[in-house]
C-alpha cells in the first residue's frame, strides 16, 4: 500500500521568477527482513514544477507599422474573448491578456531607452539595443510554467518603466522585431510567422498609422523609414527564412503600373513537413492552379480577383504557395471562396467567413491580408489543440509501458 500527499509551495528563483512547485510526499510500504516480517513506511519526497512545458509559444516577426496589432486581434478572437492590458497594472503596458492567450511585445526587452539609443547612435532594430539574454530567460520560464517580472518599454515617454508580473498562459505570443533573431529564442517557438510587407505598401501603411494615430509629420515618417532601412535589411528581414509561414504583401499585378497601393497582392507561404501543420490548398492538393472566381457567385468590381496555388521553394525549403490578388466587394460572399479551400482547420462550415465578417472593420478585411491572417489564426488554434493532446497522451502511454 502507498499513500501520496501533494503540497503546492510558491517559490522565487534566483532570476526573479515566481514558480509554484508541487511536492509529493510518497509513503512507500516495504517489508522489514524476510518472510513474515512487519511492514513499515518511509517518506519519499519528489518535487516538480506545476504546469511545466504546457505553454505553447508563437512568434510573430515584422517591422514597425506592418500589421502586427491587427493580426494579434484576429488571432486572439479565434480563441474567444478580447485581449486586454493587465488589470490594475501600468496603463502604458504593451501586454495583452485574454483567457487563452498572452501577447508580449518584444519592445519591452529594449536595453536602451529612446535617449540612450540616440546617444549611442543606434536604432531599436539594432541587436545592441535589446537584451536577448533576458528575453530568452523569460520566454523559457513562461514556457516552463513560471511567472516572470517582465520589463515595460513605454512608447509614450520612450523610457523603461518598472516591470510587471506575467503569469504563464496557455498560449504565449511574442511579437515584435526580433522573435526569431536569437537562435535560443527561436528554438523555444512552437510556430512562427513573418509579416513581409513590400517597401511601397509599408510606406503607405506607416503614413496612415503614424500621421493619424501618433501625430507625426510626413517628413519625419520618411526620415524614420530611411534611417531604419539599413538595420531592417541587416537584422529584421533575414528572420523570414526561419518562419513556418510568411504573409507577403505586394502591390497588385491586376492594374498596370499601379502606384496607389490600395489594391494588394498577398501571398501565404507555408512551409512543408511541419509537425501539427498541414498547408491550406486550393481545389487539388499539389497541383498548380490559377483561379479567377469573379462572376455570378462572387461580386467583383474592377480590377477583379485572382487566386494562385502551387508548390514552390523559399530559402531552400519546400513550401506551398497560396496567393490572392484583388479585393472582395461583399464579405458575405467569401463563403464561396472558403468552400474551395481545404485544410482550413475550421470547426464548422463557414467559420473563416464568420471570423472575417466579425472583424470587417479591421484593416485588410477586404483583401488577402485579412483572409490569410484569419486562416493562420485557425491553424494556430488547431496546432495548439494537437500539441496539448500529444502532451496529455504521453504520460498515459508511459504509464502503460
Amino acid at each position: 500500500m502507498a499513500v501520496c500527499t501533494v503540497y503546492t509551495i510558491p517559490t522565487t528563483t534566483h532570476l526573479g521568477f515566481t514558480q509554484k512547485k508541487q511536492v509529493f510526499i510518497y509513503n512507500r510500504s516495504f517489508k522489514r527482513g524476510g518472510g513474515g516480517g512487519s511492514f513499515s513506511t518511509r517518506p519519499c519526497v519528489i518535487t516538480c514544477s506545476a504546469g511545466e512545458s504546457q505553454t505553447v509559444v508563437i512568434g510573430l516577426a515584422a517591422d514597425s507599422g506592418c500589421g502586427k496589432s491587427t493580426f494579434m486581434r484576429r488571432l486572439t478572437s479565434v480563441f474567444g474573448g478580447a485581449a486586454e492590458p493587465p488589470t490594475g497594472g501600468n496603463p502604458d503596458s504593451n501586454t495583452l491578456i485574454s483567457e487563452m492567450t498572452t501577447v508580449i511585445c518584444l519592445d519591452d526587452y529594449h536595453s536602451l531607452d529612446r535617449k540612450g539609443r540616440k546617444e549611442k547612435g543606434v536604432t531599436a532594430l539594432d541587436p545592441r539595443a535589446n537584451n536577448f539574454d533576458l528575453m530568452y530567460e523569460q520566454v523559457k520560464a513562461l514556457k516552463e510554467g513560471k511567472a516572470v517580472e517582465k520589463p515595460i518599454y513605454n512608447h509614450v515617454t520612450g523610457l523603461l518603466d518598472p516591470p510587471e508580473l506575467i503569469q504563464p498562459p496557455k498560449i504565449l505570443v511574442i511579437e515584435g522585431l526580433h522573435p526569431m533573431y536569437d537562435s535560443r529564442v527561436r528554438d523555444l517557438l512552437d510556430f512562427s510567422i513573418y509579416l513581409d510587407i513590400s517597401n511601397e505598401v509599408k510606406f503607405a501603411w506607416k503614413i496612415q498609422r503614424d500621421m493619424a494615430e501618433r501625430g507625426h509629420s510626413l517628413e519625419s515618417i520618411k526620415a524614420s523609414i530611411e534611417a531604419r532601412k539599413p538595420d531592417f535589411d541587416a537584422y529584421i528581414d533575414p528572420q523570414k527564412q526561419y518562419a513556418d509561414t510568411v504573409i507577403e504583401v505586394l502591390p497588385t499585378q491586376l492594374i498596370p503600373e499601379d502606384n496607389e497601393g490600395k489594391v494588394l497582392r498577398v501571398k501565404l507561404i507555408q512551409k512543408e513537413g511541419l509537425t501539427y501543420f498541414n498547408p491550406v490548398y486550393l481545389f487539388d492538393e499539389g497541383s498548380t492552379i490559377t483561379w479567377i472566381p469573379c462572376g455570378r457567385k462572387l461580386t467583383c468590381s474592377y480590377p477583379g480577383i485572382k487566386f494562385f496555388y502551387g508548390p514552390d521553394t523559399y530559402f531552400g525549403n519546400e513550401v506551398t504557395l497560396l496567393e490572392m490578388d484583388g479585393q472582395f466587394d461583399r464579405l458575405d460572399e467569401l463563403i464561396y471562396v472558403e468552400s474551395h479551400l481545404s485544410n482550413l482547420s475550421t470547426k464548422f462550415y463557414g467559420e473563416v467567413t464568420q471570423q472575417m465578417l466579425k472583424h470587417q472593420d479591421f484593416p485588410g478585411s477586404n483583401n488577402g491580408t485579412g483572409l490569410f491572417q484569419t486562416i493562420i489564426g485557425l491553424k494556430i488554434r488547431d496546432l495548439y489543440e494537437q500539441i496539448v493532446a500529444s502532451r496529455s497522451a504521453a504520460p498515459a502511454a508511459a504509464g502503460k509501458a
